[in-house]
């Protein structure tokens, strides 16, 4: 196959390989794993849509100490208004899982989750990060106008045509494409007419965003290896973003319970639910996701169920239990490997999508 790795993705962020980190809020892409990526040859990217702007800026100075290379940051665009509304409904079924976990009842009073969006945005401009990524929606005018002031790149998730399109309007740099195999929150825009966000897959939402915009285009969602990374190249994607491959590296900040559910995880064990967040999110399916299921109550909008549930999430990290916390996993899960450092996996990736392009043969 004539296929050339070093693609237009490669040229225009200043990078080896066209191979991007995904940005996983909640700790696993910590600064030791975002920098591997980035001297590895691809681009790191820090999953900062829950940290304080004062961790953010320390985030990336550590980043900077480790290695010279562009690397990006990734932060939720969308507007973090809390609705309270049912929370005394949603507060009594959690307490039975406090219950389990022998933590104190939560009160059903409003809930206030703070929207540190603008103070984030501002570390990212002061700071000059290289690639400034979005999940939820597009960076706000002001910011993205800002950005392109200061010449950093701008990347927008997406997981439709129209998304994609309303991101190149916008003046964005780059889009990935995410399909529904994707572990996490997916980049979905609106989930008004979608509850579980757009589940179009990798393979069938490329191409079709690729024959409509004329801007790169990044491939996401259960992309695990060289032979993923070839067929998104295939399909007319200059690159592709990777997550989950990288959740059991030795640099990854995932708890080792996590890392172990993965491990023993297949393709049949994630689901998509909005239980831990409120808005749709790919993770294996446990406990606490079941009790969901089963009792039949609609979770909270993000941000107030994933502020309400916090509480739960951090008691059963803290017991090293798996069965209450967020698994985020996409669809790929059984060619995950344990004990190779985040550099093992960008090579070896690269060695296998080489050989791909050279012989033809996956293996």
């Amino acid at each position: 196959m004539n296929i050339n790795l070093h693609t237009e993705v490669c040229q225009l962020f200043n990078i080896r390989y066209p191979l991007f980190l995904a940005g996983m809020a909640g700790g696993s892409s910590t600064a030791k794993l975002v920098a591997a990526v980035s001297n590895a040859g691809g681009l790191g990217t820090v999953g900062a849509a829950y940290m304080e702007p004062a961790a953010i800026r320390e985030t990336i100075n550590e980043i900077r100490k480790l290695t010279d290379k562009p690397f990006a940051v990734n932060l939720f665009a969308t507007q973090t208004s809390d609705d309270s509304t049912r929370i005394g409904e949603v507060q009594r079924e959690l307490n039975l899982m406090r219950n389990v976990l022998g933590i104190s009842h939560a009160s059903v009073e409003h809930v206030s989750t703070p929207d540190r969006f603008d103070q984030q945005m501002a570390v990212l401009l002061e700071e000059k990060v290289p690639v400034i990524s979005t999940a939820f929606g597009i960076l706000p005018e002001p910011f993205l106008r800002q950005a392109k002031e200061a010449n950093l790149l701008v990347v927008a998730m997406v997981t439709t045509v129209n998304e994609a399109l309303l991101a190149e309007q916008a003046g964005c740099d780059a889009i990935v494409a995410q399909g529904s195999e994707a572990g996490g929150h997916r980049g979905t825009f609106d989930i008004t007419e979608h509850q579980l966000g757009a589940n179009i897959g990798t393979f069938a939402l490329v191409p079709q965003i690729v024959d409509r915009v004329s801007i790169p285009v990044i491939a996401a969602g259960g992309i695990m290896d060289g032979r993923g990374l070839v067929a998104s190249l295939i399909l007319g994607a200059q690159g592709v973003q990777m997550g989950t491959r990288f959740l059991t590296a030795i640099e990854s900040g995932a708890h080792e319970v996590y890392k172990q559910a993965l491990l023993k995880s297949t393709e049949e064990s994630t689901v998509i639910t909005k239980a831990f967040s409120g808005r749709p999110a790919r993770g294996i399916r446990n406990t606490f996701i079941k009790h969901w299921e089963e009792n039949g109550i609609e979770p909270l909008p993000f941000p107030t169920q994933n502020t309400v549930t916090r509480d739960i999430r951090n008691a059963a990290s803290s017991q090293n239990n798996s069965e209450y916390m967020s698994l985020w996993a996409g669809q790929g899960t059984r060619m995950l490997t344990s004990g190779q450092t985040a550099e093992d996996i960008v090579s070896e990736t690269i060695r296998q999508a080489l050989s791909l392009c050279e012989t033809g043969k996956s293996r």
